[in-house]
């Protein structure tokens, strides 16, 4: 059975193909890591913080997953520079999505998976900080949910696992 590809336009195209602020960011003030167990997708979120005006310097991705969670992940990078915290933590993952010109309605989780990584860092940063400000909601946003964290993503993968491995015994 094949499968016919995905309409991306050609924004997303190139996004996937040049990246922008693509890689690891040594000097990181905080990081993220989000996946999705439905498609697999892990995204690693660096964000550079001025930390007495709260605005974000640089910003900087990671990812394992197809075009629409690169292509995302690279314009909310560019969309955050320059951004207060407060700031960051407002853009939706509508708003993602429209930046990157519409995404295929199955791809809509890539935007939200971004947004996700990203309030997760900022969430991180200010308990890393012991503080929390009045914006900052006290429960994780729809978004931050369905991004599992590193740690919650392999214990479900290892659950999977175990359940195929006890089929195939004989």
């Amino acid at each position: 059975m094949s499968r016919s590809p995905l309409p991306y336009n050609p924004k997303i195209l190139e996004l996937f193909r040049n990246p922008k602020n693509l890689g690891k960011m040594e000097d990181a003030t905080v990081s993220a890591v989000a996946g999705n167990p439905a498609c697999g997708d892990m995204i690693t979120f660096y964000l550079k913080i001025d930390e007495k005006k709260e605005i974000i310097e640089k910003a900087s991705f990671e990812s394992y997953g197809c075009a629409a969670n690169i292509a995302t992940s690279s314009i909310l990078t560019e969309m955050i520079k320059g951004k207060t915290l407060k700031e960051a933590w407002q853009i939706s993952w509508k708003t993602v999505v429209n930046e990157v010109g519409g995404l295929p309605s199955v791809k809509f989780h890539c935007g939200i998976l971004a947004i996700g990584a990203l309030r997760r860092a900022i969430r991180l940063y200010y308990k890393n900080k012991g503080e929390k400000p009045v914006w900052l909601p006290e429960k994780q946003t729809f978004e931050e949910k369905q991004a599992l964290e590193e740690e919650e993503l392999a214990k479900m993968l290892a659950k999977k696992m175990e359940g195929f491995e006890g089929k195939n015994n004989v």
